[in-house]
């Protein structure tokens, strides 16, 4: 059975005088956006490419988790930070991923194998196969 998730956003204005508001439908968090924080960068609106990092880090963080345990070696923590790069007047152009977890029982090679794999095959990671993916570390700790 497929799971539907959804998001609303209402929106007044121009692109670049304008603003909105985002709700995420299991209405646990709601915020504003808006283009110059969008095309500038800001540390107090969100943006959709901050969204596409949420979701990327928490899906890869996932599949990671259960790759490594159907692997015999499940994680006692995995960290995971996505960087969604977006450029005006182009788009969003690429996720770069880096990871650390403690795994026990498990070599830097074998989890680097298992990182990258996660990278290829998590869902989101699919979804987002128009733009450049990149595992830019993978570290044990």
């Amino acid at each position: 059975m497929a799971i539907t998730s959804t998001a609303s956003t209402s929106w007044q204005g121009g692109l670049a005088d304008g603003s909105g508001h985002t709700s995420l439908g299991s209405g646990v968090v709601s915020f504003d956006v808006d283009w110059k924080a969008r095309s500038e960068g800001s540390d107090s609106t969100t943006t959709p490419e901050e969204l596409l990092a949420a979701a990327h880090a928490s899906c890869y963080s996932m599949a990671l988790s259960h790759e490594l345990g159907q692997h015999g070696t499940p994680p006692e923590s995995v960290h995971v930070t996505a960087a969604v790069e977006f450029q005006p007047g182009e788009g969003v152009l690429r996720s770069v991923l880096t990871v650390e977890a403690t795994v026990p029982g498990l070599d830097q090679e074998l989890f680097g194998r298992f990182a990258e794999d996660a990278k290829t095959n998590c869902p989101v990671s699919k979804a987002l196969a128009g733009i450049e993916l990149v595992l830019a570390s993978a570290t044990l700790s």
